[in-house]
């Protein structure tokens, strides 16, 4: 893993985290002790920061210093495939339920209206 990598890796998991705790950037920013724009370059990847930095970060969030270095994993193929596949079933079935609700509606309207 680049230098690169892990100031992506940092950079999502600090936004995840802020984002979980509702915090804006500037509540978080004010909380850590830096400013907007310093946060910003940390969250977009542009800056590495010390360990102090690193600590306050984590304090701030209540997390430990390692799950902001921490990868997400990704669900095995096999897994991945299932919820494909769920996914598109539940779609299905939405699309059809749709379509019985809006069939069941225009028979109501076509049996007041005396419409076949």
């Amino acid at each position: 893993m680049t230098e690169r990598d892990l100031r992506a890796l940092l950079s999502r998991n600090i936004k995840k985290f802020r984002a979980l705790r509702k915090m804006s950037q500037a509540e978080f920013a004010e909380k850590v002790d830096i400013s907007v724009p310093f946060l910003s370059t940390i969250e977009n990847g542009k800056k590495w920061v010390s360990p102090t930095t690193l600590a306050k970060l984590a304090d701030a969030l209540d997390i430990q210093v390692y799950e902001l270095l921490k990868p997400e994993t990704a669900p095995p193929d096999h897994e991945a495939d299932m919820l494909e596949k769920y996914t598109a079933d539940i779609f299905s079935a939405i699309g059809e339920t749709l379509n019985d609700i809006r069939n069941g509606y225009i028979r109501q309207i076509n049996d007041k209206t005396g419409r076949e």
